[in-house]
């Protein structure tokens, strides 16, 4: 049995909608892919080696998650001007969305104190949530790990 997190979401939570602009300052909203199945994953900083790898794994398997009908929104911190360098650095082809306001991060829990190199700080928390064609969350995975994260959502969602 999983114990709640005071303010984290879990499956069966209603995800919580949002529009945000992507790499070309275009809104893209949660609300548009009513329907279907989205992956939503939470990163850091873009242009970092960890976010770099883990947005990297989900290009080169983007294909196969399409296919099985998964739709992938990256969403970061970051500006805009800095997510459109990163698109273009690594040839993305999901949409990185900006929340410059941390309002969506606190909407889904992902905002808080995490342990950094043996410190206590305040970020992001490398997180990732599967929204069902209704709206749900199928799956709400906190403190994830960039490398290899592909893999370990691909066998949840068993598509391994």
């Amino acid at each position: 049995m999983t114990l709640a997190v005071p303010g984290r979401l879990v499956a069966g939570d209603r995800a919580p909608l949002f529009s945000l602009p992507d790499a070309d300052g275009s809104p893209v909203s949660l609300a548009s892919f009513a329907g279907r199945h989205v992956i939503v994953y939470f990163y850091p900083a873009a242009l970092t080696p960890a976010c770099t790898t883990q947005a990297c794994d989900f290009r080169d398997g983007l294909q196969s998650l399409t296919d099985a009908g998964y739709t992938v929104l990256g969403i970061s911190k970051d500006p805009v001007a800095q997510l459109a360098k990163f698109v273009e650095r690594e040839n993305l082809n999901f949409p990185v969305l900006s929340d410059e306001s941390l309002e969506v991060h606190r909407a889904y829990g992902v905002w808080g104190e995490k342990q950094l190199y043996g410190k206590t700080v305040t970020g992001v928390l490398r997180s990732t949530f599967v929204v069902g064609p209704d709206g749900t969350l199928e799956h709400a995975l906190y403190n994830v790990k960039a490398k290899g994260h592909l893999g370990m959502l691909r066998k949840k969602l068993r598509l391994a």
